[in-house]
């Protein structure tokens, strides 16, 4: 028997706080970004979206 849980339970802890963290982060980006668009905030943007889907879709 390998163990109770499939992910331990801290790593589900930080993951869950991660996405409460992003929302946040993402909202306050794409003002930033709508208003002084940079290439810098459209990419950090984009990094943020696929930070939050990834965790979504269990893929990190």
């Amino acid at each position: 028997m390998k163990g109770r849980w499939r992910y331990h339970p801290l790593y589900i802890k930080i993951r869950f706080g991660a996405l409460q963290l992003l929302i946040p982060f993402i909202v306050f980006q794409l003002i930033r970004t709508l208003l002084l668009p940079t290439s810098f905030d459209v990419v950090l943007l984009l990094l943020l979206i696929a930070l939050y889907a990834a965790i979504l879709l269990d893929w990190i």
